[in-house]
């Protein structure tokens, strides 16, 4: 569909735009591949619920099942605009970009070499997944769980289990926290 010429007037809105601005609205609808958001401002989408659309990345810091974990239709939400998706004719949202990164604080307080408690969260092929803080999961790869060879997680933890932790990588920039069981001292594990 040729937007600019079939909605002149959505084209201009969001054309007028800017990186970094936020924008107001009401969530009209929640898909699987994302949120749909009625904005204040500007046109109604001639095809679409909403002119504003929030990607599952851009929804919430924090790991989620469900988009409805997060945002609820008819809820108000104060988001950052992205992009001018031109393709679709809409304006890319983010509801994460408004709050603050949990990540980047909890990365200030903590050391490699720091021991945590955490919860095993989820086991993968490749190691388990351990909440170390509200919102903060580490990654216990396999040959981190024990000090010998390691065939499955679940031979060693499982979901649910209390467990201390070494920290031994933090990525601020990936957001991605990397952990051992093995280097804790025996009697803490």
């Amino acid at each position: 569909m040729d937007w600019q010429s079939e909605s002149p007037e959505l084209w201009a809105f969001l054309g007028s735009l800017h990186r970094g601005e936020t924008l107001s609205g009401t969530v009209a609808a929640i898909e699987r591949f994302g949120v749909f958001v009625a904005l204040d401002e500007g046109p109604e989408h001639p095809v679409f619920p909403g002119v504003g659309f929030i990607t599952i990345p851009e929804l919430s810091w924090r790991r989620f099942e469900a988009a409805s974990d997060v945002v609820q239709v008819g809820q108000r939400v104060s988001c950052e605009f992205l992009q001018f998706d031109t393709w679709n004719a809409e304006a890319r949202l983010s509801l994460c970009a408004t709050q603050s990164d949990p990540f980047q604080a909890f990365a200030e307080c903590i050391a490699v070499g720091q021991e945590l408690r955490g919860r095993v969260t989820k086991r993968v092929p490749f190691g388990v997944f351990v909440q170390v803080a509200d919102g903060i999961e580490g990654l216990v790869h396999r040959r981190e769980l024990t000090s010998t060879s390691v065939e499955a997680p679940e031979d060693v933890v499982q979901v649910g289990d209390d467990v201390t932790v070494v920290v031994t990588e933090v990525d601020r920039e990936r957001r991605r926290l990397f952990l051992s069981r093995r280097q804790v001292s025996p009697d803490l594990r």
